[in-house]
């Protein structure tokens, strides 16, 4: 069983990643200003399910690379942080492509085309793979075993966080749609925050050993 303050670590550590702008936040807060918050809520109760996709595929496959190999283990997550100081400076160089993101049109969307869309953008998230890859294996105690059981108890507490912010941001969103919209500053802003996030975890996680 991992350990209730490595639970909690790992908790503070993926408030702040799912709050960082990203593809799901990028889709939740376009859907808020051109579908409502009802569609945005709605895309986020799928994304959440495909999260808890990423996180037993995480589990199941990672684990046997944590307990066969720390070699193994340390070229994903070198390949991972490099990935995610890659995503940030993609981030960065394209924040103003949130405002065209967001400007474009979407018409009437039914509840479950909605769920469909948020488990496609959640499934295929690609900071959320990196997280998984990346984040989470070091809250991992290998020496305890069970790293599968352990890696899927820590997976799903990122699904519920980013049920609760996401949703916030949906909330957010639908009620500033006005003040968002009107301003491609403050949605470039956002997402080169975002990017500036991403690369410093990149960095400090490739100088970060691994907890055995």
């Amino acid at each position: 069983m991992v350990p209730l303050k490595d639970i909690l670590a790992f908790c503070g550590v993926a408030v702040i990643l799912v709050a960082v702008p990203g593809p799901s936040v990028v889709f939740t807060i376009s859907r808020a200003l051109t579908s409502g918050r009802r569609t945005a809520l709605l895309n986020v109760a799928g994304n959440t399910i495909g999260l808890v996709v990423q996180v037993v595929a995480a589990a199941f496959g990672l684990g046997a690379v944590i307990e066969r190999s720390a070699e193994v283990f340390t070229g994903v997550k070198l390949a991972g942080a490099a990935y995610l100081v890659w995503l940030g400076v993609q981030a960065i160089r394209h924040r103003r492509s949130l405002t065209e993101t967001i400007a474009a049109k979407a018409g009437p969307l039914s509840p479950l085309r909605a769920v469909r869309d948020g488990v496609a953008v959640g499934a295929t998230n690609p900071k959320t793979i990196a997280v998984f890859l990346v984040v989470m294996p070091q809250f991992v105690a290998r020496d305890a075993g069970h790293v599968a059981s352990q890696l899927l108890v820590l997976g799903l507490v990122f699904p519920l966080i980013a049920l609760l912010l996401d949703s916030c941001w949906a909330l957010a969103a639908g009620t500033a749609r006005q003040w968002l919209s009107s301003s491609p500053r403050r949605l470039a802003a956002i997402g080169g925050a975002g990017g500036l996030v991403m690369i410093g975890l990149g960095v400090s996680l490739a100088a970060t050993g691994r907890k055995d």
